[in-house]
Parts: structure tokens; C-alpha cells; sequence
């Protein structure tokens, strides 16, 4: 599952990515590397219809069959869409662009020499240009985050779609990858059609239109050996 990915781009190639029209959180740092439950850059239509670029938590609500009666640490991946729990935000008005130029998958073994699992990032191509997660959103009111230090309140909470993964992501990532648009025109479909138009966009992004990264390649000044994220739920 993917629990980290990285936007390293200016805001306006994301403006001209994903024609964004608002933007609510003023400039963005010139590199962002976001983690479950922490914040993310997100696109998505406001109440006046305009196109806004804003950060929102990584993690959906969990359903509550998961929780037994923790706080709700979010799901970060989502790919049963046929599940009513997402079936509720599958709607245009919940859904969101989420703007990355690379994710990321531990590799299945641990290196002999470091005993850690391997990180590896995927990109479209060397130049790391800007592409969208197809995501959805939602405002949710409860206790997030961990046990000992639970955050009470209403919380703007976002997560992406996942799908089977290609030829490329599978032999280190054998069970999913995010669903990866890829242009303006698949933007507008996430962004404007309807569930039955927009679901075909839930599918593995062609070998020859991304590729991985040599190991212990540094994005987003993480190191060579970064600790694994947090394990949240994902792929429900």
C-alpha cells in the first residue's frame, strides 16, 4: 500500500496541470513529502464552484467496524469502491485531484546489508513531471489520530484510489497501486462526470508511461533509509 508520496513542483505547473483557480493555503514549500494523517495539498471544487488548491488530512474515516472504539488513525488507500462506506463519497462532489510526482512502495525483503526494506519510488519518467492520484474528500467530525494524543473535532480528510498494480509496480508491490491520472482530460473526468464514466479511470497506468527509480534513490530529501510510515488501514 502506498503510505507516502511526494510533490516537488511549483504551483504553477500544478495551476496549469489541473486548472486551479483558488488557492487557500498561500504557496506551498518547494518540496512536500506527506504521510498518513498528516497534511496534503488537494484540488478540489468549493461552494462557489471555483477549482481550489488546499491542504487536507491524509486517512478517510474508517469504517466503524475497524475501530472498536479507538480514534480513527484514517484509510489512506481505497480501492473496494463497491463498498457502501465509499460508495457515499464516490460523487462528484466529494471527489479530489491529489497532486504527486512520485509514490512510493517498500520493496517485499529486507537488505542483507541494512536489515531494512528497501524504498522505492516511482515516477513518470526522469523528469518528475506533475500527476494527479484520483482521490475523494470529506469533512468528518470525531477524535483522529493516535491513542495517547487524539484530536477532537471536524477534520477535512482525504484518501486516493488504488487499483491492480502494473508490470512495473509488482515485483515490489505485488498487491495494489494508486490510480494515476495522467492528463487534463482524465483530470476533468474524475473531477466532472458521473460514477459510471469516472470509474473506468480505476485502472493500472500503462508500463510504458511511468518507471521506478534505482534503489535508495533520495525524492524529497527523505535519506537513502527512511523509517516505514505509519501502518493505517488501506485498501478496504
Amino acid at each position: 500500500m502506498c503510505n507516502l508520496y511526494n510533490l516537488t513542483s511549483n504551483q504553477q505547473a500544478i495551476r496549469d496541470f489541473a486548472d486551479i483557480t483558488r488557492y487557500r493555503e498561500g504557496n506551498l514549500p518547494p518540496t512536500v513529502n506527506v504521510h498518513p494523517d498528516r497534511p496534503g495539498p488537494i484540488i478540489r471544487v468549493d461552494a462557489d464552484g471555483e477549482r481550489e488548491l488546499i491542504m487536507s488530512t491524509w486517512g478517510m474515516p474508517t469504517p466503524d467496524a475497524h475501530l472498536e472504539g479507538k480514534p480513527d488513525r484514517g484509510v489512506t488507500n481505497v480501492r473496494k469502491t463497491f463498498i457502501p462506506h465509499w460508495q457515499q463519497w464516490l460523487g462528484v462532489e466529494h471527489r479530489c485531484l491529489v497532486p504527486a510526482t512520485a509514490f512510493s512502495e517498500f520493496e517485499q525483503e529486507p537488505d542483507p546489508e541494512t536489515g531494512k526494506k528497501p524504498l522505492r519510488w516511482f515516477v513518470l519518467n526522469e523528469d518528475q513531471p506533475v500527476f494527479a492520484l484520483a482521490g475523494i474528500h470529506t469533512k468528518w467530525t470525531g477524535a483522529r489520530g493516535p491513542i495517547r494524543a487524539p484530536r477532537e473535532g471536524e477534520h477535512d480528510l482525504f484518501a486516493f484510489l488504488t487499483t491492480s498494480p502494473n508490470d512495473i509496480v509488482k515485483p515490489i508491490h505485488p498487491k495494489a497501486m494508486p490510480v494515476l491520472l495522467t492528463t487534463r482530460e482524465e483530470c476533468e473526468i474524475w473531477m466532472m462526470a458521473d460514477w459510471k464514466e469516472a470509474k473506468k479511470l480505476q485502472r493500472p497506468l500503462p508500463e510504458d508511461q511511468m518507471m521506478v527509480l534505482p534503489r535508495y534513490t533520495d525524492v524529497g530529501g527523505l535519506g537513502a533509509h527512511p523509517n516505514k510510515s505509519t501502518d493505517l488501514f488501506a485498501g478496504i
